[in-house]
């Protein structure tokens, strides 16, 4: 058999497992969440939230909602560059870096302890 119908075979039987695969993983509620990234918003969710005074302030003035809060939480970038960072209180500073319903870009800094975190401020960008 010549190399390009091996070649040929080949890719037609990855490409049907990968299929397979994505979709019995898929009925089972798995989802992909191995990068830096994501890792670090998913710890944020399953921990649940708290939300200081001063975000609370910032939530009372109207022009971000919780639904942006949790969108960021969902789909928001981790600025590693500036997290991580320790926090006089005690835990880890994590900026993350998102956008409102309204487009607007906002910034989120969020303390992460071992058994909670904690939304610290809200800032425009």
């Amino acid at each position: 058999m010549k190399f390009k119908y091996r070649l040929a075979y080949y890719l037609f039987g990855l490409t049907l497992g990968f299929f397979l695969v994505a979709f019995i993983f898929n009925k089972r509620g798995q989802d992909f969440c191995y990068l830096p990234n994501c890792r670090v918003l998913k710890d944020f969710r399953t921990k649940g939230l708290t939300i200081s005074k001063e975000a609370q302030s910032t939530i009372n003035e109207k022009w971000v909602t919780m639904d942006d809060i949790k969108n960021s939480l969902e789909n928001g970038d981790v600025d590693f560059s500036k997290s991580k960072k320790p926090n006089p209180g005690g835990g880890k500073i994590y900026v993350i870096e998102s956008r409102t319903a309204k487009n607007e870009p906002i910034i989120l800094e969020i303390v992460s302890h071992s058994d909670r975190a904690v939304l610290k401020a809200i800032k425009k960008h």
